[in-house]
């Protein structure tokens, strides 16, 4: 069995992080009645006890549960959330060994989270991943998750991409990137968005783009259904994912609907790596069959059924008999079927699809981009950091340039076959 760590970065990828490990343990405890740790709890908890003279835990690698630890790293240099999940229901499942924070944060400048804060806790966060992973018997997978508007989760979340690239060759590296709406309130996120996507191609496996506009069209649109007073739309108790499922009511702040899809689109990812399946898939699969092209590892995610409805009996949905695939990865897909669906369904689907539908957020980013750019507005509060100069901009546009004009060159070609064209090289 193999383990993955989670890497939550910033303000965002810390709140996600939170939804995701109040719902994988809410998932292990719905089916591990006996509190056993086995191997599906493995993946992602380590079991230690905690009563160890030695003053480091103890690893447990079978028998009952003692006190379960995630495998993760929490980054983020604004204290304010990881302080409070500290002082939430999960605190026992994190160690403060695993924490590195600051109180100042990056001023929602890429260039202080990248080349200010990612030079100064360098080794700090390398020392931490590494006894992270020596946790671990074998690692095949880190996650991250941050956002792209703000500074640190954009500018130290992709400092840590290319830092696991140099120390972790081996391990596959997703990535799941919340992308700004356009009306985002951070004037600076076009550059903040524009130089991670240049760290983004070069050092991801794998990038799960989440656009902010989708997840909030998403949850006006169950709350409409739910507060419309048709009982024909009556949303089943415990079967919306973007409700937190909680037996106690506690107040929902403004973000948890949305971190909760988000972090479901994860749980939904790793299910198959957990539990038992008819037909198992393994993480270095996904990027097998659905990345052709090294740069072009943008993935579009989509998820169902995000609620059930109450007096309603839906019938099972079938797929097309046929499907149209993209000329250029005609043989490039994968089918896993798990056993144990999301708590509150008896079934879920997660589609992964590479295909050239994700240039239209790219174009809108590089236009948001230039616009800004060609005023050189708020330039000068990047060029003030250190190793920061005015070419990063140039070569981050360019980059993304490039990566649209690859995109419109397999758009040119449909129906013709893709030539000259650099594939994955495998090692046989």
């Amino acid at each position: 069995m193999t383990q993955s760590v989670l890497v939550q970065v910033g303000q965002c990828g810390n709140q996600v992080g939170c939804r995701f490990w109040d719902l994988v343990l809410r998932e292990h405890a719905n089916v591990n009645k006996k509190g056993i740790y086995d191997e599906a709890l493995g993946n992602f908890f380590r079991n230690v006890d905690t009563r160890s003279t030695n003053g480091d835990d103890t690893n447990l690698h079978k028998g009952k549960i003692r006190s379960l630890k995630a495998r993760a790293v929490l980054i983020d240099m604004e204290e304010g959330v990881v302080n409070e999940l500290l002082q939430g229901p999960l605190r026992d499942v994190f160690d403060s060994k695993q924490l590195i924070t600051d109180v100042s944060g990056s001023g929602n400048n890429w260039a202080v989270g990248n080349r200010q804060y990612g030079c100064q806790y360098r080794d700090r966060i390398l020392d931490v991943i590494r006894k992270t992973a020596e946790h671990c018997d074998c690692l095949q997978c880190f996650f991250l998750i941050h956002s792209m508007g703000g500074g640190t989760g954009s500018g130290l979340g992709t400092f840590l991409l290319s830092l696991l690239e140099d120390e972790f060759p081996e391990v596959y590296r997703f990535v799941t990137s919340v992308y700004p709406s356009a009306d985002d309130d951070v004037i600076t996120s076009p550059y903040n968005s524009v130089l991670a996507m240049k760290e983004l191609t070069e050092h991801a496996d794998c990038v799960l783009p989440i656009e902010n506009q989708s997840l909030i069209d998403i949850v006006n649109k169950i709350n409409q259904m739910a507060n419309s007073g048709k009982s024909a739309s009556a949303i089943k108790l415990q079967s919306t994912l973007i409700s937190g499922q909680s037996k106690v009511k506690r107040q929902e702040k403004p973000f948890d609907a949305m971190n909760n899809i988000v972090a479901n689109l994860l749980l939904n990812l790793t299910s198959s790596a957990r539990f038992e399946g008819s037909l198992n898939m393994d993480l270095n699969e996904i990027t097998m069959n659905l990345v052709p092209y090294p740069r072009l590892h943008y993935l579009v995610s989509s998820l169902t059924p995000l609620y059930t409805l109450a007096d309603v009996n839906i019938p099972t949905r079938r797929l097309k008999p046929s499907l149209q695939f993209i000329p250029w990865n005609q043989e490039g897909w994968k089918t896993s079927l798990c056993s144990v669906p999301p708590v509150g369904h008896t079934h879920s689907l997660l589609a992964l699809a590479n295909n050239t539908c994700v240039k239209a957020t790219f174009t809108d980013l590089k236009d948001r981009f230039v616009k800004l750019y060609k005023k050189k507005a708020h330039i000068h509060h990047y060029l003030h950091v250190d190793g920061m100069e005015q070419s990063c901009f140039t070569e981050a546009k360019n980059s993304l340039s490039s990566l649209i004009e690859e995109y419109n060159q397999l758009d040119a070609t449909k129906g013709l076959p893709v030539t000259n064209m650099p594939r994955l090289s495998i090692a046989t």
